[in-house]
């Protein structure tokens, strides 16, 4: 005689078959996105190349507009510095200390983005003799992101290994993937704040062939510190 299965039984594999089917459809619907997401992200990463190269063509144009008429081109003040300390947490004076402190620079070779506004060029004044600071490059920009990049979720570092930890946390400010984090960083856009809040202190290294033998004289006197301007992409190439 046939035997027949216990009703659990049978109810147990109408249930897994319902999940399997469920499970199916929504591993569909979420690749669906996925594929969307790649799509708008490409799109995203294509405006942003085309938008660094006319600004680099306009410079080259405004420079050479210069030369011919015989006059000189005297490029924008920057928006955005790179800073790195340079000194340990020995023997600082207490107001500098608390510069330090509010840049988020707490250990020796940290970094981080600032903003450069009237504020901040007097806090790194008085930072000057710790820290070291300049204006970076896109490319500088792209390479530390990329290479040493950890976000701050839940007041934890995390690495950023995945676009989706960059829209869970910035996607209300338009900001999904890491090509949209690096033009918000390098245009300082308007959300460059929360952006640049969204990322942990940047743990460099030592330098590659070490500081200079003076490192806590100012960089115009043969030592480290201080204002380097562009120079500043050299020393983060050899510390990242």
């Amino acid at each position: 005689a046939k035997v027949l299965a216990p009703e659990t039984v049978l109810k147990q594999r109408k249930h897994a078959q319902k999940s399997a089917v469920e499970t199916a459809a929504a591993a569909s619907a979420a690749k669906k996105q996925r594929k969307q997401k790649r799509h708008v992200i490409f799109k995203r990463a294509e405006q942003y190349v085309k938008e660094y190269r006319q600004l680099e063509r306009s410079e080259v144009r405004l420079r050479r507009q210069a030369r011919q008429t015989g006059s000189f081109y005297v490029p924008a003040q920057p928006k955005l510095a790179f800073v790195v300390r340079t000194k340990g947490i020995n023997k600082i004076a207490p107001k500098p200390r608390k510069v330090l402190q509010l840049l988020r620079l707490l250990q020796i070779n940290n970094g981080v983005f600032i903003r450069l506004t009237y504020a901040t060029t007097q806090m790194l004044q008085i930072i000057t003799p710790y820290a070291a600071w300049g204006t970076p490059n896109l490319k500088t920009v792209k390479e530390l992101i990329y290479k040493r990049g950890y976000a701050k979720v839940n007041k934890q570092r995390l690495p950023i290994s995945d676009n989706r930890i960059i829209e869970e946390n910035l996607g209300k400010y338009g900001i999904i993937c890491i090509e949209d984090l690096v033009h918000e960083i390098y245009t300082v856009g308007p959300n460059f704040k929360i952006a640049n809040n969204f990322l942990w202190p940047f743990k460099l290294s030592n330098p590659n062939g070490g500081w200079a033998k003076r490192k806590v004289r100012h960089f115009i006197e043969g030592g480290d510190v201080g204002n380097r301007e562009d120079k500043i992409n050299a020393l983060i190439r050899r510390m990242n």
